[in-house]
């Protein structure tokens, strides 16, 4: 039995069909929509995508007939009990609950927005992003009522990702963000370059600031209070790992079930993966819970292997993500320096601002690269990335250096590819790479 219908349910459902055409699957889902990118959300909403339908890339009734996978949807799961071998279960459409047996158990129940527990967010014009149905219901708002006023609480990816979206639909919009600058999963003076390419779009973004809550279409916040027809929620999102936890499964890193290589959970036959379970960090090799869809995909399929019969492990993540938001590209991997600290690394970090092609074409545009290398041993340990069009898929390079342990020396000789169009002679991260190992060099030389 698989408990939820989009990455980490669907594809551990799918893998476990291709290894097992004998298994009985049946797969609950409490929406309307199954395997769909969330990520598009901002999207469908900015205008890019004209229906909400094409963000599906499999429907329930694709599942039942390509896969011979039960899907059961607006059944919702309210209870597990591992003696019994079985799952309570909320059939909404009519109005009754029933005990469903297992004999392998996937979860795979994803996330929610998190919703600061402060007056009034939980009214009618405050809006989560996380499914199809949140995405539905916002849209609902944004077109059958005024949608001329926006403010956005929280200035991560998909609250970011959201402002640009309606400011598309020709909103005014605000951004509301407590810390110091936006993107908390960079460090400060990236994130300052974030601010200032939002700035440049008309987008208000006001940081240090604390929302109060919200009440008659108006933002309370220590800067004052906004007016909004639509309030959107952009703090991240939490774990549902509450049915796990009644249920007694152990939960590990920010409240997400606790998965070992093998994505199976504390209990045996039962088995968890994407934005409900936990990650293993491959640069401080210790837990973390990184809800992304990349994530989700990779766990999921390791699942499906395991609970088919079949060996699979998955080794682990380094944080990688990117973005974009107006004319600008963001991206991440490994430690900030916040993480850096936080763990007990020694570092080194430089700053290296470069073209996104060879500087005298006209197409070219700029970025800023920042890298960490530890200290002594010139380990690599991150890089974030700001810049327009061609910048943030360069910290691929970066993620792939990581996977395999390299120092920021190593880094310097890769062979990467070159032509004017793509990239000066030297690309921007090998820049950064050849700054850090001389900060590494000249430390050891002081020492």
């Amino acid at each position: 039995m698989v408990i939820g219908g989009d990455a980490g349910g669907m594809t551990a459902a799918t893998q476990a069909r291709r290894l097992r055409p004998d298994l009985d699957i049946v797969a609950l889902e409490k929406g309307d929509w199954t395997s769909y990118s969330a990520c598009g959300i901002p999207y469908l909403v900015g205008g890019h995508i004209g229906q909400l339908d094409e963000l599906v890339a499999r429907t329930p009734q694709q599942l039942r007939d390509q896969h011979r996978i039960d899907v059961r949807l607006r059944h919702e799961a309210m209870g597990i009990d591992l003696d019994r071998r079985s799952v309570e279960v909320r059939d909404h459409d009519h109005g009754r609950t029933v005990w469903l047996p297992f004999d392998q158990l996937m979860l795979g129940m994803g996330a929610r927005p998190r919703r600061p527990d402060l007056p009034g967010m939980d009214g009618d014009i405050v809006h989560g992003i996380q499914t199809l149905d949140d995405a539905s219901h916002l849209l609902a708002h944004a077109e059958e009522g005024p949608c001329d006023r926006v403010v956005v609480v929280g200035g991560g990816y998909i609250g970011l990702e959201m402002a640009e979206a309606f400011t598309q639909r020709g909103a005014a919009v605000t951004v509301v963000e407590q810390a110091p600058e936006v993107m908390r999963t960079l460090d400060p003076d990236m994130g300052a370059l974030v601010r200032a390419a939002m700035g440049r779009q008309n987008v208000e973004v006001r940081v240090g600031v604390e929302v109060d809550g919200v009440s008659d279409g108006v933002v309370h916040t220590s800067d004052g209070d906004l007016k909004a027809d639509l309030v959107v929620l952009g703090l991240g999102v939490q774990p549902n790992s509450e049915l796990a936890a009644d249920a007694g499964i152990h939960l590990g890193a920010g409240g997400a079930v606790s998965v070992n290589r093998r994505q199976a959970t504390s209990a045996e036959g039962v088995w968890a993966a994407g934005d409900c379970a936990d990650s293993y960090h491959l640069v401080t090799t210790r837990k973390v819970y990184i809800a992304l869809g990349t994530v989700a995909n990779k766990q999921a399929r390791v699942a499906g292997t395991n609970l088919a019969g079949g060996y699979a492990t998955f080794p682990g993540v380094v944080g990688t993500a990117a973005t974009r938001v107006c004319d600008t590209e963001i991206a991440r991997t490994g430690l900030s320096e916040h993480e850096a600290t936080r763990d007990g690394f020694g570092y080194h970090a430089v700053t290296a601002e470069s073209t996104t092609t060879a500087g005298y074409l006209p197409e070219a545009r700029a970025l800023t690269v920042k890298m960490l290398a530890e200290r002594n041993s010139g380990r690599l340990l991150g890089a974030q990335i700001v810049g327009q069009q061609g910048a943030g898929k360069r910290i691929d390079v970066v993620a792939t250096a990581l996977h395999n342990a390299m120092t920021v020396e190593e880094m310097t000789h890769l062979d990467l590819s070159y032509a004017p169009p793509f990239s000066p002679v030297w690309d921007p991260v090998l820049i950064a790479a050849r700054k850090a190992a001389a900060a590494v060099a000249e430390a050891d030389e002081i020492r």
